[in-house]
């Protein structure tokens, strides 16, 4: 008899699923929003409704510039972002109420980015449970969420199902 999945193992596996409705060719992205141990909503990274996604039309790609310190020394590293694509966190607050949001948990499959970790941090959410790291990101998003009292953490054995991860394009 396989043994019984874990709560954290369960919900994450149902973000990675999630994820798997993902058109983005550069990161599939799934979330999930748990009150106890009640399922409440599910998201993915994608454009807009109606609109048509990266695979259709393309990434929208903007250059960014970043200081990076690395070994004492700085260095202006550039970086390209897509911007057609609303990150599943983002789409899980879209579609979810507040009230539902207070004290939950969000399961997600990467690290929130600075941008979704400020609106998780405003949403009424208590816990953010995530598995792949966003190095990008790490430092000044632990800060923040330990500024607001939120627990961070990751699932670092944790072990997808199978078919569900894509190969992360920076």
């Amino acid at each position: 008899m396989m043994a019984r999945k874990d709560w954290d193992t369960y919900f994450m596996d149902i973000a990675y699923m999630a994820s798997t409705r993902s058109q983005c060719s550069r990161r599939h992205v799934g979330a999930v929003l748990v009150q106890g141990k009640k399922l409440l909503g599910t998201a993915y990274n994608g454009a807009p409704m109606g609109v048509p996604d990266c695979s259709e039309a393309g990434c929208m790609l903007v250059e960014e510039y970043e200081l990076v310190a690395s070994d004492g020394k700085e260095q202006v590293v550039k970086k390209q972002r897509c911007i057609r694509t609303i990150h599943a966190e983002q789409n899980l607050l879209l579609f979810t109420d507040r009230e539902d949001r207070e004290g939950s948990v969000v399961y997600v499959t990467d690290q929130p980015c600075w941008t979704c970790a400020n609106m998780l941090a405003n949403s009424g959410v208590s816990e953010i449970v995530f598995h792949r790291s966003y190095p990008k990101d790490n430092d000044k998003v632990r800060a923040l969420m330990e500024q607001r009292g939120m627990t961070f953490r990751q699932l670092e054995n944790y072990e997808p199902p199978a078919g569900t991860v894509s190969e992360v394009k920076n």
